[in-house]
């Protein structure tokens, strides 16, 4: 495998441990530190255009292990239609043609698959931030939330406090003015402190 071939390859890995990074059940806090160093570190943002102009390389060489395979995959279908009955050094051209076409399929396929990967990874690092960012609201929504419950609970508890502290008096101020109508009635005084 030729060395930008090989380079494609460990890109291919290095994406496929990165997205078992993203789809790891992490903590809330931990993934929210990680996803945020990821997307605000400036370090972080040189590499990543690096590995963007990178894909353009990798898009090229696509079109080209593409082409590649449609001519190797044409000149074997020409080879079959035309050498039905020759023998003499159809192992060697059939072998060689046929590593010859599955080089080129390889190819197509690891920058295919190195391709493709790069964009899920890129939705899924982004949906990752989204869902990040909306749990958070959804935090502070339901604490505030609570905490705006709490306080008209409060009130209310106020208001019935308040209530019942009138009815209180008023049931002692009654109580007192019966016991003197009592005592009033039966002829004595009450002896008040």
């Amino acid at each position: 495998m030729t060395i930008y071939y090989s380079l494609t390859f460990m890109m291919l890995a290095a994406e496929v441990a990165l997205s078992f990074v993203l789809i790891a059940p992490l903590p809330h806090a931990v993934r929210k530190r990680l996803f945020g160093f990821l997307a605000t570190n400036k370090i972080v943002s040189k590499v990543a255009y690096g590995v963007k102009i990178s894909f353009i390389f990798i898009g090229i060489l696509f079109l080209d292990a593409l082409q590649r395979m449609f001519r190797v995959t044409a000149e074997s279908d020409a080879a079959r239609a035309n050498g039905g009955g020759q023998t003499q050094g159809a192992a060697f051209g059939d072998g060689g043609l046929a590593a010859r076409k599955f080089y080129a399929q390889r190819n197509t396929y690891l920058t295919g698959f190195t391709l493709f990967l790069s964009l899920l990874l890129t939705r899924t690092f982004y949906l990752v931030l989204e869902l990040l960012h909306v749990q958070d609201e959804y935090a502070k929504a339901t604490s505030g939330q609570a905490k705006g419950g709490e306080n008209a609970e409060v009130k209310k508890l106020k208001a019935d406090l308040e209530t019942m502290r009138k009815q209180s008096l008023q049931q002692q101020k009654e109580h007192d003015r019966l016991a003197d109508e009592y005592n009033k009635a039966v002829g004595r005084s009450a002896k008040k402190d």
